[in-house]
């Protein structure tokens, strides 16, 4: 996103307005920073507009474009799915907090942002079970406490049970992080006791 010189206030909320429908998961801080104006100011606009938080608005759009996830629970996806169109394509948003990132630099660990990724690719696959048979990933830069992570999964190509999906994990439009995964699709798993 692009800074704006301030505004006068209905041209402000006018902008906010085609910037939440381009950017529909920008918080009020990315949008203060952006309008050059406080979090109040961007609360207040959004209060004038009946544009709801941040929260609300994810769900809003998850419950237009989900299909029901197959392959795992919904809670077992690492962030927020805000859509998912099986066998196609898969979004999930996941806020980096204290727990996290390391201490000392307030920077994310890997294993988040892989999880996001990868439970992501096990999401979007049209089967009751799907396993990761291989990954491969490359981190693009660091990931900072606060930073609101966008992954996007693509299935690439499907070949009897193995798809190819691919990953890019943003962060307002910046690549951080992108993996290709093969994963298996089963229609049941079968577990033997001995």
């Amino acid at each position: 996103m692009l800074i704006i010189a301030r505004l006068p206030k209905k041209d402000r909320q006018q902008r906010l307005v085609q910037s939440l429908q381009e950017h529909p998961f920008a918080t009020d801080e990315d949008l203060a920073d952006l309008f050059q104006v406080s979090i109040q100011t961007i609360r207040l606009d959004r209060l004038e507009l009946g544009i709801p938080e941040l929260r609300e608005r994810i769900k809003s759009v998850a419950e237009k474009s989900l299909d029901p996830v197959k392959s795992l629970g919904i809670d077992e996806v690492i962030g927020e799915v805000v859509d998912l169109q099986l066998d196609a394509q898969a979004i999930s948003v996941l806020e980096i907090k204290e727990e996290h990132v390391f201490a000392k630099t307030q920077i994310a660990r890997g294993h988040y942002i892989f999880a996001q990724a990868n439970s992501l690719a096990v999401a979007v696959i049209d089967a009751d079970v799907a396993l990761t048979a291989t990954a491969r990933i490359r981190f693009v830069r660091p990931v900072r406490l606060g930073e609101k992570l966008v992954a996007k999964a693509v299935v690439r190509s499907r070949s009897g049970d193995e798809c190819k999906v691919r990953v890019e994990t943003k962060v307002q439009g910046e690549l951080v992080f992108t993996a290709t995964f093969r994963v298996v699709g089963m229609s049941s798993v079968t577990t033997s006791n001995r």
